[in-house]
C-alpha cells in the first residue's frame, strides 16, 4: 500500500526578518584584521572529534558551514537557511525533511582536491553525520542523532561489532536522490532535529579531505565557510583569514526593537559581507594578561574576565572612564552552566551505594556559592538550581534545588556514613583509610581563587582537599576517560534546548561528553523518555523529574550561570553576541584606527 503523505513548508515564519543575498560578492579587506582572545586553548577542528570545546566550535563555526544557521539580531532565536535554499520540506507526520542544497558553494582550495575545485553537495551533509555516528571518532555530538535516523544506529551496531564503519552503506534515513537533495527519514518526530542540522558539528566536510589527512584533521580544517586556517599554534595562536571564494551577502537585518540592534543597523545596513579579511586569536589564560592586551587597544572585543570585573563595572554598568573613550559594553545572562563533575567510576567518590551518595552530598552542601560569586566572579554570576539556564526551554523560575547550603548538616551527614575524623583533624573513608578529595584545576589566577574558595569550604568540614593542576585540555582529555575524580568547568549550550546538557549526564555517552561517567538506570530511562518529547506541560513535568533525580544521585556540583560582559572597542561595528551561533566574525567591520 502507497503511503499517502502531504509535505508542508516548515515554520514560514522562521525566514522573516533576515535576507542573506547570495548574488553578493566576498570581497573581505585583508587590512581589516580583528583581533581576539580565548583564555583556554582549543581542541582541534575536527568538530567531529572535539570535546566539547567551545574554541574549537568558535573557530569551526566560521570554517564550516551547517545547512541552517541562526538569524543574527533575532531574539528569542530564530533559525534561517544557510547552505539550503530555504527551510526544509516536513512530512505530514513529522518524521521525514527534505533539504536542497544551494548550487555553486566550494569548499576551500586544499591538496585532497588534487586541483580540482570541489563543490558542496547534498552527500557532503549525510556523510558529515554519518561521522559523527562512528564509533571510532567517539564524537559528543552522536547523541544528537543516536535513535533517531532510520536504519543509522543498526549501521554504527555493525560497526562496533565489525570495528568499521560502512560509510557506503545504502540508509533508509540518509538519502540523496540527487546532488544537491538531502533526505532524512526519522525514527520519530524530533524536536532538537533543525537546531542540531545548525550547529558546528554539523557543518559539511568533504570525505577526499578527511581521508587525506587522517589522525590529524583536527589541524586540516576545509570547509564552504567565510574563513580558512592560515596558521595554528597550539596553545598559542590561531590565525583565519577570508576566504576568497566565499559567496558572501549583504548585511540586511531587522531589530528585535532595542537601541543595541538600532544602532547595528545604523553602522552595518546594506554592506557585503564579510568585510573582515583576517581574525587573529590568542591563546591567553592568564586574565590580567587580556585585561593589558585589551586597554592596550591590542584585543578588539573580548568579554570581561571576573578577576577585572570590578575595574570596568559599576554595578552592571561601563564605568565612565572607559565609556568616554568609545568602549562599548554588551551584557547578558549567557546560557551556559558551571558545575563540577564528580567521576562515579573514582574509588573514593564515586558509586550509588549512600555512603558514597553521602559524601559526594556533604560536598555539595558545604561548598560556599555566594562566597565564589561574589569574590571569584565579583559578583558576575547567579546561582544555578537546576541544569537549564534562563533563555533555554525548560527553564523554570521557581524551581529550587533540593541540595542547600548547610555546612553544619554535611558533616553531620558524614559522622552518620562513617566519615570520622582521625586524629590530625582530617576525616577518613568509612574503612579508616586517608579521605582526600583532589580537584583538578588550571594555571590561573581565576582558578587559584576557586581553589581558595573549595579549600576553605571543605576545610569546615574537615575534608582534606587537594589541587592537581594541569592544561585545560589535558584536564578535559583525563576527564574524558574517567580519570579525574573532580574538576570543575562551564558547558555553553549549543541549541536552545536543556538536552544540550542533559546528554552529557546519559550512561550511553559516557567518554562522549558524559566525562562525570554517571550512569544512572533512573535518569536513564528519564531522558530517553523525555530527550523526544515537544515542549510542553508534560516535558516541563519530566524535566523537574531529571532534575531531582540528578540532586538524589547527587551526580554533580550545580554552580552557577554567568553574566557575559562583552566589551568592544571603538573601531569595531556590528557586534551582538548570540547565545548559540558563538562566531559573528563575518557580521563585522573594522573601520580604520
Amino acid at each position: 500500500m502507497t503511503r499517502m503523505w502531504k509535505w508542508k513548508p516548515l515554520a514560514a515564519a522562521l525566514l522573516c526578518g533576515l535576507a542573506l543575498h547570495g548574488a553578493a560578492s566576498a570581497k573581505a579587506d585583508p587590512q581589516k584584521v580583528l583581533r581576539v582572545a580565548f583564555d583556554a586553548a582549543d581542541d582541534g577542528f575536527d568538530l567531529v572529534k572535539t570535546n566539547n570545546s567551545l574554541y574549537s566550535t568558535w573557530v569551526g563555526q566560521g570554517i564550516y558551514e551547517p545547512l541552517l544557521q541562526y538569524d543574527y539580531l533575532a531574539r528569542p532565536v530564530k533559525l534561517v537557511p544557510n547552505t539550503a535554499e530555504s527551510m526544509p520540506d516536513v512530512s505530514a507526520d513529522g518524521k521525514v525533511y527534505i533539504f536542497h542544497v544551494k548550487k555553486g558553494i566550494y569548499f576551500t582550495p586544499d591538496p585532497a582536491f588534487k586541483g580540482a575545485k570541489r563543490e558542496l553537495t547534498a552527500a557532503d551533509y549525510a556523510y558529515t553525520i554519518k561521522r559523527i555516528m562512528d564509533p571510532v571518532n567517539r564524537s559528543p555530538a552522536a547523541s544528537s542523532f543516536e535513535g533517531r535516523i532510520a536504519g543509522l544506529d543498526e549501521l554504527v551496531a555493525t560497526a562496533r561489532k565489525g570495528g568499521r564503519f560502512d560509510y557506503d552503506a545504502p540508509l533508509q534515513g540518509l538519502q540523496t536522490p540527487d546532488k544537491y537533495t538531502l533526505r532524512i527519514e526519522l525514527t520519530r518526530p524530533d524536536p532538537t532535529l533543525l537546531y542540531t542540522l545548525a550547529i558546528g558539528q554539523t557543518g559539511a566536510v568533504a570525505r577526499e579531505v578527511i581521508e587525506h589527512y587522517g589522525q590529524e584533521t583536527r589541524s586540516h580544517p576545509v570547509g564552504t565557510g567565510p574563513y580558512m586556517l592560515k596558521e595554528y599554534i597550539p596553545h598559542s595562536k590561531i590565525v583565519l583569514e577570508a576566504n576568497p571564494d566565499y559567496r558572501g551577502f549583504v548585511w540586511d537585518f531587522q531589530s528585535t526593537g532595542d537601541k543595541w540592534d538600532e544602532q547595528l543597523i545604523k553602522e552595518m545596513k546594506g554592506k557585503q559581507m564579510p568585510q573582515v579579511g583576517r581574525v587573529e586569536a590568542y591563546i591567553i589564560e592568564e586574565h590580567q594578561s587580556r585585561w593589558l592586551a585589551f586597554g592596550g587597544g591590542q584585543i578588539d572585543a573580548d568579554w570581561v574576565v571576573d578577576t577585572v570585573t570590578n575595574k570596568v563595572l559599576d554595578k552592571g554598568r561601563l564605568k565612565p572612564e572607559f565609556a568616554d573613550k568609545g568602549i562599548r559594553l554588551y551584557r547578558f545572562v549567557n546560557t551556559d552552566l558551571v558545575y563540577a563533575i564528580m567521576n562515579f567510576r573514582d574509588p573514593v567518590l564515586g558509586g550509588y551505594t549512600p555512603e558514597k551518595i553521602a559524601l559526594r552530598r556533604a560536598i555539595v552542601m558545604a561548598y560556599n556559592l555566594d562566597e565564589e560569586i561574589v569574590q571569584a566572579r565579583q559578583g558576575q554570576a547567579i546561582h544555578a538550581q537546576s541544569a537549564i539556564p534562563p533563555g533555554i526551554p525548560g527553564y523554570d523560575p521557581a524551581y529550587r534545588s533540593s541540595i542547600g547550603y548547610d555546612p553544619e548538616l554535611a558533616a553531620k551527614l558524614l559522622d552518620y556514613f562513617g566519615y570520622k575524623k582521625g586524629k590530625d583533624g582530617w576525616r577518613t573513608m568509612p574503612d579508616g583509610s586517608p579521605l582526600v578529595i583532589k580537584m583538578s584545576t588550571s594555571p590561573s589566577a581565576r582558578d587559584q581563587l576557586l581553589s581558595e574558595v573549595w579549600k576553605r569550604s571543605l576545610d569546615k568540614i574537615n575534608v582534606r582537599m587537594e589541587f592537581p593542576v594541569a592544561s585545560w585540555s589535558d584536564n578535559l582529555k583525563a576527564a574524558s576517560e574517567c580519570k579525574l575524580m573532580m574538576w570543575a568547568l562551564g558547558t555553553t549550550f549549543g541549541i536552545p534546548d536543556p538536552f544540550d546538557f542533559y546528554d552529557t549526564l546519559a550512561g550511553s555517552n559516557i567518554g562522549q561528553g558524559n566525562i562525570g561517567c554517571y550512569d544512572s538506570p533512573a535518569f536513564n530511562k528519564l531522558y530517553a523518555q523525555t530527550r523526544v518529547m515537544p515542549d510542553g506541560p508534560e516535558r516541563q513535568a519530566l524535566l523537574t523529574q531529571m532534575s531531582r533525580q540528578v540532586e538524589a544521585d547527587t551526580a554533580v556540583v550545580m554552580q552557577l550561570h554567568r553574566y557575559r560582559n562583552w566589551l568592544i572597542q571603538p573601531w569595531v561595528k556590528g557586534f551582538k553576541q548570540h547565545p548559540f551561533q558563538y562566531n559573528n566574525w563575518k557580521y563585522l567591520d573594522i573601520e580604520q584606527h
